[in-house]
């Protein structure tokens, strides 16, 4: 019995060591699989906001200015005066859909315009010009959508957000 006690006591504290080892091990092997990306501060956000409303103010065009993470989590809304109440779920939705599927909603629209109708049954995807992915080191980390005006206007005034990120 009590070899059995003794072979039990080396079997436990050899599986206690073995587990340890593991553990110890474990987060170096995690640290490996981590990617390293940038995020849109808010700091920068508010850059990409009084940029936009730079050039709408320009034109004198009333926009709804979204900034959204890579994600399409909204990080910074500016609502300019006297916009219409619509452009502020539009400029949201278009500044998502460049984030999710990285690419400007303007894709989206020439594709429904080049008969693609497929485009209407994918959730999220705004067909409309407006949305403008930002891009740096070639990944996307966010977005900016615009409405207020035509479609090709807001594309103008959300472009001019994202440019004022790469000036930086």
């Amino acid at each position: 019995m009590k070899a059995m006690r003794d072979r039990f006591g080396r079997m436990t504290k050899a599986l206690s060591l073995t587990t340890l080892a593991l553990i110890c091990a474990a987060p170096l092997t995690a640290r490996g699989q981590l990617i390293e990306t940038k995020v849109v501060s808010l700091e920068a956000a508010k850059t990409m906001v009084a940029a936009a409303e730079t050039e709408a103010k320009k034109h004198n065009w009333n926009m709804a200015i979204a900034i959204v993470d890579a994600s399409g989590n909204l990080i910074l809304f500016h609502r300019m005066d006297d916009v219409q109440l619509g452009s502020v779920d539009v400029a949201i939705e278009k500044a998502r859909t460049a984030a999710r599927f990285r690419r400007p909603t303007q894709a989206m629209a020439d594709a429904l315009k080049a008969g693609n109708q497929g485009i209407l049954s994918i959730p999220g995807a705004a067909a409309i010009a407006g949305g403008v992915p930002i891009t740096v080191d070639g990944k996307v980390i966010g977005a900016v959508g615009c409405s207020g005006m035509a479609s090709d206007q807001d594309a103008v005034v959300a472009q001019a957000g994202v440019d004022a990120l790469v000036a930086r």
